[in-house]
């Protein structure tokens, strides 16, 4: 299953510079590591802003939830999240 997120990073008041860096971090690893799993099909930046547009492609529901709750950055983001399908005209 194919999901568009859109994700906004909140940063913290309560953390310090090193903390927050700490925790980026941690979230840049995670990322890294379902890219190369092929679970984090594309990763794109917001012009801007402190947010992405990525398309996850997992088994469920379920897994996507998993893999968003995996995010060390999640308690500071808001997320949108869309299911994608096939579009008729699309030649791949």
């Amino acid at each position: 299953m194919l999901f568009k997120v859109e994700m906004t990073v909140i940063p913290p008041a309560h953390l310090s510079e090193e903390e927050f860096n700490a925790i980026k971090l941690k979230e840049k690893n995670y990322a890294e590591g379902l890219q190369e799993e092929g679970i984090w099909v594309h990763l794109w930046r917001v012009a801007g802003q402190y947010a992405n547009v990525s398309i996850f492609e997992v088994k469920d529901n379920q897994h996507l939830h998993d893999v968003l709750m995996g995010l060390p950055l999640y308690p500071f983001m808001t997320m949108s999240v869309t299911p994608l399908c096939q579009h008729p005209s699309s030649i791949k």
